[in-house]
């Protein structure tokens, strides 16, 4: 658990470098039931006796050197999430905990990490003291369960515990199990004002005097009550990555690093059998900001090769938005989207028929262009013509249904209107086509027509309240043929509706 208990002040001072240089204390107020209250100090207005929740004509009495912003909440909460997503270097679980407040707290799942930093205190150590170097005041803490963590980043800081919490946490107030100020105000009333006071008293007798809140943070403190955390970042299970002694910044060397990422991500996916069709790759910036590119695959694979030249073609497209800031100090390349490849696969897509040099096509122009770029017409099981087709992505496309083909018997235009257009008709004949139409101001006389085909809407949508249609191919004396359709039946509507719906060559 790392606890910022400065980021509002120490924030803006990174982002404004006249704010980093002042030597007067800084505050940030906010307006209040009316009143101006200060929302956050630095530590030299803290040393000048002022505090969160004063108010701003006293802070100014007693410190007239004090400088004062507006807070910017929204501003605040959005750099925070890129500083958790920035810790994703340390471990793959990383969370912000907004219960007692937008920012400040963030949670870092180590298990099995810990290691390659050389232990956890050694882990600890690196990455304060990484916060530190940067301007930032933290404090940090390692337990078994994320409510003993808080309590100890929040009020006894640098500590390190095993598997039980209880001992550790005896001593430190009732405000570290992550109360409302109501509730800990009822408790110290009460005279129970140490955590370790709370254990071993008749439960049924706490829930009754102070909700079942207090107890779920007792056991989330103590660990017998699970407490889940949402990462920000997905959990990549199959990944590799790189670290710098150096950071680099050209995008040559982020593509090599790539490349080479790819060769042993593609290693890991063979020897479990399985490949992938999502990749993303997370630059992280030495200004604890990261940056992630993820491509797209029309099927699984892991060849390595194939991986790379999707982030290479993806990058020709976004050449303009790379900033590598101070450099990169760390590259990871994840997979997502896994499933089962034939352990005989020699390239990306070895597939019968040939459709592999298309496959490998539709993931470079999706690459170069975009995933919504390059689509394809898949039929759907419905009787409505403009509903029949739909577009769909090549790199995410579906199994077709095989109900859903047309049939080859049926007239069908070659050109499809996207909706339906109204049409007046001319010398209209019940339950017959027209002598002629009028569309989009210009008069046509049919000659010939053949139908109708009747077509309704499916029993599965009632709702809809579509009518039924009657279809017919009309042709006029120009030799143009027309799709045209009556919606309704006179004995239905007693005035049906003529519709335009397509050409045919």
């Amino acid at each position: 658990m790392l606890f910022l208990p400065r980021w509002a002040t120490d924030c803006l001072k990174r982002a404004d470098p006249a704010l980093g240089a002042l030597t007067e204390p800084l505050a940030l107020w906010e307006r209040q039931r009316g009143a101006m209250r200060l929302l956050a100090v630095d530590d030299r207005a803290v040393r000048a006796g002022l505090m969160a929740g004063q108010n701003l004509s006293d802070a100014k009495a007693l410190c007239p050197k004090l400088e004062v912003r507006e807070i910017d909440r929204a501003f605040l909460e959005h750099v925070f999430a890129d500083f958790a997503d920035w810790h994703s270097y340390a471990s793959p679980i990383v969370s912000v905990l907004t219960d007692q407040a937008a920012y400040g707290d963030l949670c870092l799942d180590i298990t099995g990490v810990a290691h390659l930093f050389g232990g956890e205190e050694a882990m600890l150590e690196t990455l304060t003291g990484k916060l530190r170097a940067l301007g930032f005041t933290v404090a940090g803490a390692i337990a078994p369960s994320v409510g003993a963590a808080w309590a100890l980043a929040h009020f006894a800081s640098g500590q390190i515990i095993g598997e039980t919490a209880g001992e550790a946490l005896a001593e430190l107030p009732v405000a570290a199990l992550r109360l409302a100020e109501s509730r800990i105000t009822g408790l110290m009333q009460m005279g129970l004002k140490r955590v370790g006071q709370l254990y071993g008293r008749d439960r049924k007798a706490l829930r009754a005097r102070f909700g079942a809140s207090l107890l779920t943070r007792l056991d989330q403190a103590l660990g017998t009550l699970e407490e889940r955390v949402i990462p920000r970042i997905p959990v990549a299970e199959r990944y590799a990555e790189r670290r710098f002694a150096e950071p680099i910044g050209l995008i040559d060397d982020v593509l090599m690093s790539a490349r080479d990422l790819a060769i042993r991500l593609s290693v890991r996916l063979e020897a479990e059998g399985l490949g992938a069709q999502s990749f993303h790759l997370f630059l992280y910036r030495v200004d604890h900001k990261v940056m992630s590119l993820s491509v797209n695959a029309a099927r699984a694979t892991r060849d390595p090769g194939h991986i790379a030249r999707l982030f290479g073609n993806r990058v020709e497209r976004l050449i303009g938005e790379y900033d590598p800031g101070f450099g990169i100090d760390m590259i990871r390349l994840a997979a997502s989207s896994v499933s089962e490849v034939n352990a005989a696969q020699i390239g990306a897509f070895e597939t019968r028929g040939g459709a592999e040099n298309l496959d490998r096509l539709y993931d470079r122009m999706t690459s170069r262009l975009g995933p919504l770029a390059v689509v394809r017409s898949k039929f759907v099981n419905t009787h409505i013509p403009e509903r029949a087709v739909k577009l769909e992505p090549m790199v995410a496309r579906t199994p077709d249904d095989p109900e859903a083909a047309p049939d080859a018997a049926l007239p069908r235009p070659l050109r499809l209107l996207p909706a339906p257009e109204p049409i007046g008709v001319v010398a209209e004949v019940p339950d017959g086509p027209p002598a002629g139409m009028q569309w989009r101001r210009v008069n046509y006389r049919f000659v010939k027509a053949s139908g109708p085909e009747r077509i309704g809407v499916e029993w599965w949508r009632p709702g809809e309240g579509a009518l039924t249609r009657d279809y017919y191919v009309a042709e006029d004396d120009g030799g143009r043929r027309f799709w045209v359709f009556r919606e309704g039946l006179y004995h239905e509507t007693g005035n049906p509706r003529w519709f335009l719906h397509g050409f045919f060559a």
